[in-house]
């Protein structure tokens, strides 16, 4: 069972859109092309007095990326747990009738073999 997509607010939308980018290969080789540029372009110089080694705005940057990012992936996991309490809440409801469905064609089994050993018995 899964929460319909139209009953999602935007920021759960956008969360949840920003965590499969953030959770995926292609974030890590955008991050990692993203520092190695940072990391060239500084230490070559090519804009003076930027950020120079050892690249403490650099290091501010990814510190702010990481707060974000955890922050998002959070809000959408904590979604993610909900939706799996709502799952276990109807499997649980699921195996309650199946139980009694069970318990009822085992009375019924019960019911009939009585029936059949009373038949044999006259």
């Amino acid at each position: 069972m899964r929460v319909p997509r139209n009953h999602l607010t935007p920021g759960q939308k956008a969360s949840d859109r920003a965590t499969a980018f953030f959770g995926s290969w292609n974030f890590l080789v955008v991050l990692m092309i993203f520092i190695a540029f940072w990391v060239l372009i500084n230490s070559m110089m090519l804009i003076k007095g930027w950020d120079p080694y050892p690249f403490i705005l650099l290091n501010f940057v990814v510190s702010l990326l990481t707060v974000f990012q955890a922050a998002i992936i959070l809000m959408s996991q904590e979604r993610a747990a909900e939706r799996d309490r709502i799952q276990a809440k109807y499997d649980y409801q699921i195996n309650r009738k199946a139980e009694r469905e069970i318990s009822e064609v085992q009375k019924e089994l019960r019911d009939i073999k009585k029936a059949v050993v009373k038949k044999k018995k006259k």
